[in-house]
């Protein structure tokens, strides 16, 4: 049976869980939530290794409309957001619109009607808008290592990390260091006979000022929730200013290039390892890491770093780069996601029978990041060219519900069966602007390789402005962006039936044209 709605939201993290209660606070409740795990949560779900927690303060990393005046501590670990967004999905009434362990197998644009066919792996649904909120750090990227297989111990990615297998007494080696490496590292170092970082390229790291939120702080919040209005202003405003170095002026980060140093210096006191561990980019180029524990783990006398990547595995030896070999009984991958080249642009297909990801193939590109030609009705929170580098994504998708409850309005004004395609002039045009934007920014002129950039070398991952700016970008749709597609006029049934007839009558006097010609010959 076939379930048809309104609106399909596909996943359930921040994006689709805000998407969802933005459709009810619009008056929207025909809507579905499409997740293909069996609870919500997205990201911090998946991500449950030792020491994860999130590296922007907990009162700007939630939602404005859902403040919670109880977080524990001032940068928040993945157990209690993943709270926060269980607590969120009960708050709104979310529940009865969850579709779990629904994975999205395949959505195809019928032009006929106007919809989406969606299949997953619990049934097939039609939805006349589909709101995607899959994310870009959703699927994992494992690199292609020779000889990978032959590896006799466990082998898992961060992301899903093996809970069932005991890292006392192991030898233990961590490839990547990434924002997951730097806080698995000094979490396992303690537990773990041997660990054997192989570090590619090394990351800027501050320290990360975290305590514990007092009873007296919670108190205050929960009793004048202005005061946790106020707090998370203050936090938002520091990073707003912040944006102007990483984006316009990127010299002016040297001076916070010194503050790493020396937060380097006071913790590894061994000049060849600080050696090691010194970038020779620009600070900010790659996101900047935060830890006060991840120099100091890194100094222990279980603890190697090999200043170069994985590029061969021979049994349980492991060969880096530089030809130097560690021995390994398990490897944990810190290496990353599909992020510029996102698997579910695989499952889309649009007007013109191309999937999404055939779209994307010169680099992803969409309307004020939500909407891409060819594709009507689609709408993606988190799209290309909405990251941060140093603020909350929650702001960034908040300004992305804004464009989607628009989007929404404008489908009721326009009336009947109705959609909106983005023009491609309009696209490239939006996509044009924030490429020029781009090429004075850190992130280009940095002289790094990061995870921002796609295959061709082209940042399609962040945000060159501030939130505020990006906010006033996606207040509203603008019409003239977009062409309204009408849906094919229909024939009654008399006219059903005559062309039925008429249809039948061509193909009589065909055949019977073929068999004379048969005689004829």
């Amino acid at each position: 049976m076939t379930e048809h709605v309104r609106v399909a939201v596909i996943g359930s993290g921040f994006g689709g869980l805000g998407a969802a209660v933005r459709l009810r606070r619009e008056g929207i409740t025909d809507f579905v939530i499409l997740e293909r795990a069996s609870s919500v949560g997205g990201a911090w779900r998946d991500n449950s290794y030792p020491g994860c927690a999130c590296d922007v303060p907990s009162h700007l990393y939630s939602f404005s409309f859902a403040p919670n005046p109880d977080w524990p501590r001032t940068f928040s670990g993945q157990e209690h957001i993943r709270a926060y967004l269980e607590h969120v999905t009960d708050v709104f009434g979310l529940r009865p619109h969850l579709r779990l362990d629904s994975e999205v197998l395949r959505m195809t644009w019928d032009a006929q009607e106007l919809r989406w066919d969606v299949e997953t792996s619990a049934g097939r649904y039609v939805a006349d808008v589909v709101v995607s909120a899959t994310g870009p750090l959703s699927d994992p990227k494992i690199p292609a290592i020779p000889g990978l297989d032959s590896f006799p111990g466990k082998v898992f990615h961060s992301a899903r990390w093996d809970h069932g297998h005991d890292l006392a007494g192991r030898r233990v080696a961590v490839v990547g260091t990434g924002a997951s490496a730097v806080q698995i590292v000094p979490a396992i170092q303690p537990e773990v006979s041997r660990l054997t970082l192989f570090q590619r390229t090394p990351p800027w790291v501050m320290p990360r000022v975290d305590r514990a939120v007092s009873g007296a702080e919670r108190a205050l919040h929960r009793a004048l929730p202005v005061t946790a209005r106020l707090r998370r202003g203050l936090l938002w405003g520091i990073r707003e200013l912040q944006v102007q170095a990483f984006t316009k002026h990127p010299n002016e980060l040297g001076f916070v290039e010194q503050l790493a140093r020396r937060n380097m210096a006071r913790a590894v006191k061994d000049p060849a390892l600080r050696a090691k561990l010194t970038p020779d980019y620009r600070i900010g180029c790659k996101r900047i890491l935060l830890s006060s524990t991840y120099y100091p783990a890194l100094t222990r006398s279980n603890v190697d770093v090999v200043a170069s990547g994985l590029s061969e595995v021979r049994g349980s030896t492991l060969v880096a780069a530089d030809g130097s070999e560690a021995e390994a009984d398990v490897i944990v991958f810190g290496t990353g996601f599909h992020v510029t080249d996102m698997p579910i642009a695989d499952r889309v297909v649009g007007a013109d029978g191309r999937t999404l990801a055939e779209s994307w193939k010169g680099g992803m590109e969409a309307l004020r990041g939500a909407s891409a030609a060819g594709f009507p009705n689609w709408m993606t929170i988190i799209g290309p060219n909405t990251g941060l580098g140093n603020s909350s994504m929650i702001l960034m998708i908040e300004s992305q519900l804004n464009y989607m409850a628009d989007y929404l309005r404008q489908l009721g004004v326009l009336g009947g069966r109705a959609a909106l395609d983005a023009r491609p002039s309009a696209v490239h045009a939006w996509n044009r602007r924030v490429q020029d934007r781009m090429r004075r920014t850190v992130w280009s002129t940095g002289g790094c390789t990061s995870w921002y950039l796609d295959a061709s070398g082209r940042n399609t991952t962040v945000w060159p402005g501030t939130t505020a700016e990006f906010r006033r970008a996606t207040r509203r749709v603008d019409l003239a962006e977009y062409e309204v597609v009408r849906a094919p006029a229909r024939r009654d049934a008399a006219e059903e039936q005559v062309a039925e007839e008429q249809a039948a009558g061509s193909q009589a006097a065909g055949s019977q044209a073929g068999e004379e010609k048969e005689v004829t010959a």
